[in-house]
């Protein structure tokens, strides 16, 4: 697996040096009062599988990834006023833009994830660091 990379980088970076940001995809965030058609459709749209999710204060509370939204969707127990608070425990990893990738791919790769929302200091989750397939 490696990461995917969203930004250019100049032809002499160092790529030993490169940190979360050099490489985090920026997109869309969903808050978690949200439904979890509304974050579907939202994902589709985005075309990505992949969202953080914001309380009202702007902080980040977690990810929801289209497969887990799809089964929440599919399963015997669901209704349409499930929202995504309702589906998020623990907030789970995170990374911090100054991260470096090779840091944070190790993380991903021990932890098995395909993806780790960005936090930066005030708890805002400017991207999402995502693998490649």
């Amino acid at each position: 697996m490696t990461l995917v990379q969203m930004q250019p980088r100049p032809a002499n970076a160092n790529v030993v040096h490169r940190t979360v940001d050099d490489v985090m995809e920026a997109g869309p965030q969903v808050c978690d009062d949200m439904t979890v058609e509304v974050a579907l459709a939202v994902m589709a749209g985005a075309r990505t599988g992949h969202l953080p999710v914001c309380d009202e204060d702007g902080l980040c509370t977690g990810l929801v990834t289209q497969a887990q939204l799809t089964a929440v969707r599919d399963s015997a127990a669901y209704t349409d006023r499930v929202r995504l608070r309702d589906l998020l425990g623990d907030r789970g990893p995170v990374a911090s833009p100054a991260t470096t990738v090779a840091e944070a791919e190790h993380a991903m790769r021990c932890r098995r994830l395909d993806a780790l929302p960005v936090v930066d200091e005030q708890g805002s989750a400017p991207g999402v660091l995502a693998l490649a397939r």
